[in-house]
């Protein structure tokens, strides 16, 4: 657990970063990071008692250590960040760095809905060992959220942040897709490496990838049933939930892209679809737990108030696995 030192070095480092004059790290003191590659974005495992289940959480990670993944994503909306508490999420990204290599990235879903409690969340996990932050558009009042206000949100977490930005745009989740005009004027800035789009609009994906070609700016399918798309038209790599049940699989389908097998990367895709949209936009995160259980990982309940599947949503989305061969 995060005892009295690192949360006193969480805190002094969160006083430091404030108060740091933006200049001196524009210049070249936090270091860039290369964001390529697939990520799964880990679940959070919780006990029958609602506690969350660290034990199980380094059991998934040891297993889905074994497949050749760029690094994780922790606290994105798999991992039931807004059900946690400020130290619960913390104290997950502490115990992933523990278990993850140095060579793996650690992508830490830092996002809240005030700027400031961002910019605080952020210097924190870098302070728990995030190598980079994923933010997620604030939303409450998306009615207010414009271009304007979200280049100034990001700007300023980015201008205080330790560590790398990757914008995160969930429009399924939040009801707000970030503008593309937006990213392009965020992608400019040296803080802001990258996004992962998960709206599924693939013309969008590209039109992204298009405006910020001439920045160090790379772009994250955010499901694996864009997979291919997105790597047809530029993107870097892709954070999958389905990467927590099928990681074989989905590394496979980012290695056929990248050597040009394109058909056989038609085939691999067309297969995962269904089992794809069943763990995210048709069950969500009770049917990818579910979907974990029988693979051989921990999904265990969700947090209230999520619940489990019903036995007919169970036997449909276990047909979704089984009709494409997977199960």
């Amino acid at each position: 657990m995060l005892g009295p030192r690192m949360l006193a070095s969480v805190r002094q480092g969160l006083r430091k970063s404030l108060s740091r004059n933006t200049r001196g790290w524009a210049s070249g003191e936090r270091k860039k990071v290369n964001i390529t590659g697939i990520y799964p974005p880990v679940t959070t495992p919780f006990t029958a008692n609602a506690e969350v289940d660290y034990g199980k959480l380094e059991e998934n990670l040891h297993k889905l250590g074994t497949f050749p993944f760029r690094g994780f994503v922790v606290q994105g909306s798999t991992g039931e960040f807004p059900f946690l508490t400020s130290g619960e999420r913390l104290e997950v990204v502490s115990r992933v760095r523990q278990v993850v290599p140095k060579d793996k990235l650690l992508l830490a879903g830092s996002g809240c809905e005030s700027t400031q409690a961002t910019v605080e969340m952020t210097v924190s996990m870098a302070q728990a060992g995030a190598d980079a932050a994923m933010v997620v558009t604030p939303f409450y009042y998306r009615g207010r959220m414009n271009s304007a206000a979200l280049i100034h949100h990001y700007s300023k977490v980015a201008d205080l942040s330790p560590i790398p930005v990757v914008l995160y745009s969930v429009p399924a989740n939040t009801g707000l897709d970030l503008p593309v005009d937006a990213v392009v004027t965020l992608a400019q800035h040296p803080n802001i490496v990258g996004m992962k789009d998960s709206g599924g609009d693939v013309t969008r994906i590209a039109l992204i990838v298009h405006k910020t070609r001439h920045q160090d700016f790379g772009v994250l399918a955010g499901s694996a049933g864009f997979l291919l798309a997105s790597y047809a038209l530029g993107a870097v790599g892709g954070v999958c939930g389905l990467a927590n049940v099928l990681g074989a699989q989905v590394c496979q389908l980012e290695r056929l892209c990248l050597t040009g097998q394109w058909e056989e990367a038609r085939k691999l895709q067309l297969r995962l679809i269904e089992p794809n949209t069943a763990v995210t936009r048709r069950f969500g995160i009770p049917g990818l737990k579910k979907a974990m259980d029988w693979f051989g990982y921990y999904g265990g309940p969700c947090r209230a108030p999520l619940q489990g599947l019903s036995p007919a949503e169970e036997e449909a989305l276990r047909l979704d696995f089984s009709s494409n061969g997977w199960i």
